[in-house]
Order: C-alpha cells, then structure tokens, then sequence
C-alpha cells in the first residue's frame, strides 16, 4: 500500500488530536443503547462537519479532530442491529425473539437488553446465541463495507481514518478489552476478519497477539494494540504473573511490550493512572475514581484492595521495572493516550459539548443525576462519567503511517479533554540556556523525546519541560514530574515532584505540598476566570534524588486550574437535579508518556 513507501522519521513538528476509541451502531452494546449513527456519520462528525445525534440534537464540534479509531466491538459486530431489523416470523430462538420484541418498545427495552446481553458476555454465553459460524459471515461482510467507508473519508494531510476494532475479551466481566488498530487500509484490512473472543475461542490477550502476527506475516501490514480502562479489569490488566499464574517469563513481556506500546489512561469510564489507595501521597490521585473503584465493567465482580495494583497504569509502570529486573524485558513500558470510549458515534471530550457514553446519555436533564439502572452497575452511571479523553501525537506528519509510527515510539500524550501543548525531553547537560533558538531540535540533539529510553550518562538526568494551555481553554495550575523506581530491597517506589507553577512569588511549597491556584468556577454561571494560573509553564529540572543504580521512570502531569464540569452544564441548562455528591468542577490534565532510566549494569 501507498504508506509502505512513506519516511516517518525525523523531527516531529506537528500536534495531532484524535480518538482511538469510538463506537457506532456496528457496536453491539451502542445499538442496544439506541445510537442511530454508523461509520459515516462518526467520520463526517470527527472531521468537524455538523450531524444530527440519535437524540436529535444538532451536534458539531468547535475544533475538528486529526484522526480517528473506529473500534467497533468485534464481538457480535452489528448483531443487534441485524436482530431489530429482522423479520420478526424468522427468529425462532427465545431469547433473541424477546429481545427483539423488547428493543421495539423503545429506548428503555433497548437498554434492558443491552443490560442483559453485556452480563452475558461477561459469563461467556454468547456463543449459544449467536453461533460462530453465522457470526463470522456476518462480521466479515460488515468488515468490508466498514472499510469502505474509512477509505473514503481518508484523507492525507488533512484527516487520517484509521482502521481498527475493539477485542472484548471479558471473563466473569473483568475488562480485559484493547483496542486494535491497523497501519494499513481496506486492501490489507480485508484479508483478516476483526478477532472476537467468542467465535475465535480467545481466552487469553496472547491469542490476539498470535492473531496480529499472522497478520503481519501473510499481508506485510503493521498493527498494534491498546489495552483500556485497566480501572475495572479487578486486577487482570497488570499482573506480575503470566495469565493464569505462574512467573511471568522474557518471551511474553517481549511480546506484551512490541504488540501494546500503547495504554489509554483516561476516558468516559474514569481514569486510570492511579488511585489515593496506591498513591496516598499524591493530592491529586482520586481523579476520575469516583464509582469505577466499586468492582469490575458488569460488576459482577466487587473489587478488593489487592486487585488495585493490578487495575492502574502508575501501578503497571512501576511493575514493569520490577519485572524487568528479574527477566531482563519491561512488559508494561508503554506511552499514555487518552480517548473518549463513546458509544454515541461521537468523539466529544470537551465539558460544555459532551453528549455521553451512549444514546440514552446525550444531554437531557436526567443524565447527570439518574443513575438508569443499568443492569447491576448501580453507582456509577450518571456524574461519575468523565468527558474525556483524547490522544495527543507528535508527528511528522497528518498520515496513516506517520501517526502509526508515533505512536509505535510512544512518542504521545493523554489529555482529559483539553488540548493542552506538553513536550517533554530527558538528557544529561539541559539547562535555561537552551530554552533560546530552536529548543525542540535541541531536545532531539542532545537527548530524547518522551516515550523513550534514557541511556546513561554522567551526572542527573536533566529534562527539559514545556507545557501551553488549551488556546481556548484554562490556565494552568502546575507542572509535575511523577517518578517510580525500584529501590535496593526491591520494593516499588514513587514521588510526586512538583517542578514549575503558576504565581511563583505567591505560592510556595510546605511540608511537602504546594499553595493550591485558587478557585474562580462560579457555580451559578457555570464559568470560570483566567485571572489565576499562568498560560504557559517551562523549565529545566533535575531529578535531586537520582541513583545511577536505580532503574527508573519519569512522565510529566500538568494540571489546569479548577473548570466546570459537564454536570453543572447540565443543572444550568435542563435544570437537572443533582445528588448531592456529585462532583461539579474537576481539574483537567495531560499525562506524557514517561521517559525511562536504566542503569548499565
């Protein structure tokens, strides 16, 4: 294909926005929510063209997106549209006859169902629905009509669409899902067939893995995969142990690391990167928590303490070190990206124009407040929804491979929703000299960009830190550098450093934490004022506590001052009654992929 021939390498010079988790009506679980919207609409939408959402509000987005990850289900791909669509005298299961009838009696039957048909997925009893055989056919004839319409909204250097599905790998409904995406487009995409957990017998993420490389190796095409929200997997995401028990071994870290050089941190279904159990000396640590800590994605499972460790992406990254040290192979050394996880055909991430996780979420004056019901998972449907998050790709280009490449390198940052500008560079010898001329080629000059390994050298590590705001968002607050490291008994180690913040002659740091930003959100108005923070934040810092002994991590995490949250957007406008826990404002954040150290012997 055209791309095989493209040169990526060189300087990234270009800030690319996207979404790598979106889902359409093809979603099993996205039809069953009610969404009317297929792959042309979620296209037409993302390239910031305006739509008509299921609920039929107008719905536009102020900036448009540089590309897009269709990630369907692949799991009983549109079976639940093909089920209300067909002809009532033909369906002679009793199940599906019932459910059929109940998605007819509208919004609140389709939601049953979904309910349902999510917890039996999560029990494994699909399969006896919809045989493998029949769901096979029907998965590769809408494959290719799928891929169809990516190619034709694809546009180089303007819109990237990407090719891609979501494996949902969901035992006793600890999410195990990732995303898989393709370098390539329909002409190599429509040799394979989107693996699915059920029809390909799939019990272990390995197996995916086997499937990707039967696929490089029969059709020469690039892909890899993205593991998502590791919050509700109780435990599974990140074991130090193989699937199953037993040590985990070189090999398989080697393939986890090449096949997921990706995690999504954040998205709709909360945020991923730590927890105030793991992290207790982290102020800002119970981000996005709010519900998703009560048990795993059906909740069929209630989560302990011991499955936290396993479930956060902070937690993985400390992990890995430990698990290099004794096989010599990091599995979890992967680069951070956000996405929204929407099941609206909708990537919307930003407050005041989000439309939900699903259809029966689009704005109304319920959303916020009730928590519907859905199925078992009483408690987090409602407020404890996050909208967010987005993938941020430093790029040489707005292309398939360009972007593919980037993100094989890690060379990518998580944002919550707003489109924050953070590079970050790790050397030996950076200093405030270097801010002058071109600083970025100097990054690359005289050390590495974020994502990468750091050899060693001599000296502390230096790293040069530069983060803009959002152009049309919030100021920000600080910039923290947050680093793991193993120490000498083996035990796991972590420190929040705060590095550079706004108002410097006003605030400043005591018994370990700094003086907060204030606070301008003004519930009444829904609004905020950039009369606090700063609209840009740069410098020069040197790790004071650096071992060359040590195996190590740094990312960086920038936070905005206080902001509305979508809820009070709603009470504003439909008037929606709120409990009264609801959480009204948020501090939003980028997390950059981190940086890691490891000494030379």
């Amino acid at each position: 294909e055209a791309n095989d021939k493209e040169v990526t390498s060189g300087i990234a010079t270009k800030l690319l926005w996207g979404d790598t988790h979106l889902h359409t009506a093809n979603s099993i679980d996205a039809f069953g929510f009610g969404v009317k919207l297929g792959p042309e609409e979620a296209l037409r939408f993302a390239r910031g063209e305006e739509v008509t959402a299921t609920g039929g509000l107008k719905a536009k987005l102020d900036r448009p997106l540089d590309f897009l990850v269709i990630a369907d289900h692949s799991g009983g791909l549109g079976a639940t549209k093909a089920l209300y669509d067909a002809p009532r005298f033909m369906i002679k299961d009793k199940t599906l006859l019932r459910w059929h009838d109940q998605m007819h009696e509208g919004p609140e039957g389709m939601q049953k169902v979904t309910a349902e048909l999510i917890n039996m997925a999560g029990e494994g009893g699909l399969g006896k629905l919809f045989p493998p055989e029949q769901s096979r056919k029907n998965t590769m004839k809408i494959w290719q009509s799928h891929t169809g319409i990516v190619e034709r909204y694809n546009e180089p250097g303007k819109f990237t669409a990407f090719v891609g599905f979501e494996y949902t790998l969901m035992p006793n409904g600890d999410n195990l899902h990732r995303v898989v995406m393709f370098r390539d487009g329909k002409l190599r995409a429509d040799k394979v067939r989107p693996f699915d957990p059920t029809a390909d017998n799939s019990e272990k993420p390995d197996q995916l893995w086997d499937y990707m490389d039967a696929y490089e190796k029969s059709t020469g095409g690039k892909m890899l995969a993205i593991p998502h929200n590791s919050n509700v997997s109780n435990g599974l995401m990140f074991e130090m142990v193989q699937p199953g028990g037993g040590a985990m071994t070189a090999d398989y870290a080697r393939r986890r690391a090449a096949r997921e050089p990706l995690v999504e941190i954040t998205q709709i279904k909360g945020d991923s990167e730590s927890h105030p159990f793991l992290s207790p000396n982290d102020e800002f640590a119970n981000f996005g928590d709010a519900g998703w800590d009560l048990g795993n994605l059906t909740m069929q499972g209630k989560k302990t303490p011991d499955m936290l460790a396993g479930d956060y992406v902070r937690e993985a990254l400390k992990r890995g070190l430990a698990i290099e040290a004794k096989t010599g192979v990091n599995p979890y050394k992967f680069g951070l990206i956000g996405s929204t996880d929407s099941h609206t055909a909708l990537a919307t991430a930003d407050e005041n124009n989000f439309f939900g996780k699903h259809s029966g979420n689009e704005p109304n004056a319920k959303r916020a407040g009730d928590p519907q019901n859905l199925g078992t998972r009483v408690g987090r449907i409602g407020w404890h929804y996050l909208a967010g998050g987005y993938a941020a790709v430093w790029a040489t280009a707005n292309t398939r491979a360009a972007i593919f490449d980037a993100m094989m390198r890690r060379e990518v940052f998580a944002t919550t929703g707003p489109r924050m500008q953070v590079r970050v560079f790790g050397g030996w010898d950076f200093s405030d000299k270097d801010w002058t001329g071109d600083w970025v080629k100097t990054g690359y000059a005289r050390g590495v960009p974020m994502g990468s390994d750091l050899k060693a050298g001599n000296g502390k590590p230096s790293f040069l830190i530069s983060a803009l705001k959002d152009p049309e968002g919030a100021n920000l607050d600080r910039v923290q550098v947050v680093k793991g490291w193993v120490d000498a008994s083996g035990k796991l180690q972590e420190k929040i450093f705060d590095v550079v913040w706004s108002s410097p002659d006003k605030r400043t740091v005591a018994s370990g934490k700094l003086t907060p930003v204030g606070d301008t959100v003004d519930i009444a108005k829904a609004s905020y004022s950039n009369s606090i923070g700063a609209p840009e934040l740069r410098t020069v810092w040197s790790d004071p506590e650096f071992n060359a002994g040590q195996r190590a991590f740094y990312y960086v995490r920038v936070l905005e001052i206080p902001t509305p949250r979508w809820v009070l957007f709603d009470m504003l406008r439909y008037g929606a009654k709120l409990p009264a826990d609801a959480e009204l404002k948020s501090q939003e954040r980028a997390y950059t992929s981190p940086i890691w150290y490891q000494p030379t012997s």
